[in-house]
């Protein structure tokens, strides 16, 4: 007899699913239900990590539909009605056991699932209307329960004594970003680190994060972050080089994930081989100027701001302070935003850019991670996770925030 390691309470899932429902009535009015695809998408509907399906109707119960592990499913999961099968088709006949028939018009999650599979599952319901509903989902998931943010606060405690408390005292200069890697990922593991970080831009991956010492925080990168890192291998553009020593009078930058039972918080810290008089000019100043950025930002995190006001405003800045250059990345490496939401993926709903014009809602949990990329110095700046509040964004990966000097 087997006992599931943890149950989310049917409770806490109606919660979810009428937020979903509310979305979907105020976005696709002509939809009466939606079909969730990913496996992320369906342990956030439902609390079982599985292929297959779920739909949740306007009205009516949800149903939950899987491929493998069916008794694992109603292990984790309180809902009511889970079914095995094996083909898209069989889901309408499933539900006419029921007496129920699936709507003519419906959305559906399909980020979990490649093109040719999206096509097989259109061809199944060439009957119906289908409706996108990527959005629709990434929208619900962003704003999140208190049961979703004690997770999520656990993950950043844990992130904040892993990078500013343990670390420091077991790194050095001389050392290579691998061998600090290591560290970091042994210290993350002790604490809990899940091990595995998700994505939610089809075929992204990520291990950690990524320790850039030096020019390395400039490296060319096709990620999708401002911090270059030349990374474990060509193949493998993660964590840090073995060949790359960290050397006195040299920063170095650690952007990395911490996940926590599904949840990840994100948070990037700055060091510097030496002592703080050492600290250039150049660096120091670049520095100052991100902890101000993030500073006025956290003001900024209230309901009712705009992700493109957040935006603009360190567009703004950057440019008054003449860091329009280096700010979130040199050349290639630029990116155009400042920030993103964070939640059962790394980069979640809403990200800090410029066109994105909906409101931040109270309970969002958003990433800001101003950055300036020096030539020939390396990258600096930093990355806290906040949660949305009335009175402004509240940091739940520690509150401090200066450059750690290491001799």
């Amino acid at each position: 007899m087997f006992e599931s390691l943890e149950i989310i309470p049917k409770d806490e899932l109606k919660l979810r699913w009428q937020r979903l429902k509310d979305i979907l009535q105020k976005e696709q009015q002509s939809s009466e239900g939606i079909m969730i695809l990913s496996k992320v998408g369906i342990y956030w509907a439902t609390g079982h990590f599985g292929s297959g399906v779920f739909w949740l109707p306007l009205d009516g119960e949800p149903h939950l539909f899987i491929r493998k592990g069916i008794e694992r499913a109603k292990l984790e999961s309180p809902i009511e009605n889970i079914h095995k099968f094996r083909s898209y088709s069989d889901i309408s006949n499933i539900l006419a056991d029921y007496n129920l028939t699936l709507p003519s018009t419906f959305s559906v999650e399909m980020g979990g699932i490649s093109w040719s599979g999206g096509k097989v599952f259109e061809s199944k319901f060439k009957d119906r209307n289908i409706l996108p509903g990527d959005i629709i989902l990434s929208k619900a998931r962003s704003v999140k329960t208190q049961w979703e943010l004690h997770k999520i606060k656990l993950a950043g405690e844990r992130h904040y004594r892993a990078i500013c408390k343990l670390l420091p005292d077991k790194i050095s200069p001389g050392m290579t970003e691998l061998e600090i890697g290591k560290v970091l990922t042994g210290i993350f593991l002790d604490l809990g680190h899940n091990g595995i970080i998700r994505m939610q831009g089809q075929g992204e991956e990520l291990f950690i994060g990524s320790v850039s010492a030096g020019d390395s925080g400039n490296y060319p990168t096709s990620f999708n972050v401002p911090v270059g890192a030349r990374g474990l291998h060509p193949a493998v553009p993660f964590l840090g080089y073995g060949g790359k020593v960290w050397k006195n009078k040299e920063i170095l930058i650690i952007d990395s994930v911490f996940s926590l039972e599904g949840y990840h918080t994100d948070k990037t810290q700055l060091f510097f081989a030496g002592k703080k008089d050492e600290l250039p000019k150049q660096v120091k100043n670049a520095q100052e100027f991100c902890l101000m950025i993030q500073n006025e930002c956290i003001k900024k995190l209230t309901p009712g701001t705009t992700p493109e006001e957040i935006y603009l405003f360190c567009i703004e800045k950057a440019k008054k302070y003449n860091f329009e250059d280096g700010f979130m990345g040199i050349g290639g490496n630029k990116v155009r935003f400042v920030g993103h939401g964070v939640g059962l993926y790394l980069d979640e709903w809403p990200p800090i850019a410029n066109r994105f014009n909906e409101p931040l809602e109270e309970n969002m949990v958003i990433a800001l991670e101003p950055k300036v990329g020096i030539p020939g110095i390396g990258m600096v700046g930093i990355e806290n996770t906040f949660l949305v509040t009335p009175s402004g964004g509240v940091s739940l990966t520690g509150d401090e925030y200066e450059t750690i000097f290491i001799e």
